[in-house]
């Protein structure tokens, strides 16, 4: 049997973590990238699933663990606006769009102390990335990985949801993971 096929087979028959299966889940079902400012329901509010954003695949991820990014983001940002990004000349918090910028959600997770330093990638870290001329990223490794042992990334970059091999196309410009108080999530 080719090395290759025998870690497929074993990664297919290993049960992916939450956070990942959820990720994986939306595959086939957000099928366009649609940045369109939409007002939306607070909490748990969302754009319709077949369209979104790089963003929205990690919030819909976490939402499926009971996790709301957009509450939570919003909660912050409205104690402390003045610690995130200043970059869409907004005076105060907005939960329609506010977790769904990546700038927000890196500052949320570094206000939190989840940045993880040590380059080292598990399945349910989640990755930014600077795709340059002012555009950046978000995406969730996967339990899958490359020839190289790297994980595969789940993400939207403009196609829908996909998991693809992207995790060094574009420089990082952070590494997240969950507490340790959410493990049970991720394990």
């Amino acid at each position: 049997m080719h090395p290759a096929a025998s870690d497929a087979q074993t990664q297919a028959a290993r049960a992916s973590p939450p956070l990942v299966a959820a990720a994986r889940s939306q595959i086939g079902k957000t099928l366009h990238y649609d940045p369109a400012y939409t007002e939306i329901a607070y909490p748990n509010g969302d754009v319709p699933l077949i369209k979104g954003v790089c963003t929205d695949v990690v919030i819909r991820a976490l939402r499926s663990l009971d996790i709301d990014l957009q509450q939570l983001i919003h909660e912050d940002m409205r104690t402390a606006f003045s610690a995130y990004p200043q970059l869409w000349g907004l005076s105060q918090a907005d939960a329609n769009i506010d977790h769904r910028r990546v700038p927000n959600i890196r500052r949320y997770f570094e206000r939190q102390g989840y940045q993880v330093d040590n380059g080292v990638f598990q399945a349910g870290d989640i990755i930014t990335w600077d795709l340059g001329q002012g555009l950046v990223h978000i995406g969730i490794a996967s339990d899958r990985s490359n020839a190289k042992g790297e994980p595969l990334i789940i993400h939207n970059i403009g196609r829908g949801t996909q998991e693809e091999d992207i995790l060094h196309r574009y420089a990082i410009t952070g590494h997240y993971r969950l507490p340790a108080t959410a493990a049970h999530l991720l394990a």
